[in-house]
This record gives C-alpha cells, structure tokens and sequence, in this order.
C-alpha cells in the first residue's frame, strides 16, 4: 500500500438521511433504502455499477491509449448485483465490459486485461482495502 503521502487522488463522500454527498459539492445525490421500498434516489447496486465502471473506464481510456489512437470511444458497461446470503450477509457480483471503436477481437481482450490489472479493484489482485470502524462521536 502506498505511502499517505504519494496518492494522487482523494475523494471524502458522506451518505445521511436518505442524501448522499461528495465534500467536494460535485455529486449530490437522493439516496433509495432497501429497507424502505418508498425511498425514491440511487439504490445501492446503481452506485455499484456507477463506482466500478468510472474507475474501469479510467483504467480502459489509459490501456487504450496503448493500442489505438480511438481512446476518446472507450465504453465500459458494468453491472453490479447485490444478494443476502443465508446468513444476511450482503453479497455482491460486478460484472463488466470494454467495447472501443474499430478493435478486433483479440485487441479488445488485450485491452480488457490491461485495463483490469490497472484498476485498484482488479480480479483477485488483493490492491483495494476497505476498513470500516466507528466514527468520532459528532459534537453539537
């Protein structure tokens, strides 16, 4: 894991009350509960989807860059599902894809597999950690 000081990029989002917010003011988003089905905003699969094909696309748009000059016509889809395991545990299955303007087949594997061993989430790469504890408590 890198030094806390070599990151190139950072990002703080805040979700409360049915709102989820960038600090930086850029996304500001209602958010669905899946416990309340009458919540109107994002579900948390589609900010799931969204999340990994952001990322994928910067990672695809870089590998790209390599193999054709087309980068600009990089597309990823993804779709992330979200299951309960028998024991109620959240359970998620993203699956995604790269498409790009006049590639053959085995070019677009090539820039597939570039593109996943770029991005911090790549298959069974182990490169992301996810730490969840508790916050400070707020002071009114």
């Amino acid at each position: 894991m890198p030094d806390s000081d070599s990151w190139v990029h950072e990002a703080t989002a805040t979700a409360e009350g049915g709102h989820l917010h960038t600090d930086d003011g850029e996304l500001s988003t209602s958010l669905a509960s899946p416990l309340a089905p009458h919540c109107t905003g994002l579900a948390p699969e589609q900010l799931l989807a969204a999340a990994f094909a952001s990322c994928l696309h910067h990672a695809a748009v870089e590998a790209a860059t390599g193999i054709t000059d087309e980068a600009h016509t990089v597309q990823v889809r993804a779709q992330a599902r979200l299951a309960r395991d028998s024991d109620g545990l959240y359970r998620a299955d993203v699956r995604a894809s790269i498409a790009s303007v006049g590639l053959n087949r085995d070019q677009l594997t090539d820039l597939a597999r570039y593109a996943d061993q770029l991005w911090p989430f790549s298959s069974g790469s182990g490169r992301h950690t996810l730490t969840v504890g508790p916050a400070e408590p707020r002071r009114r």
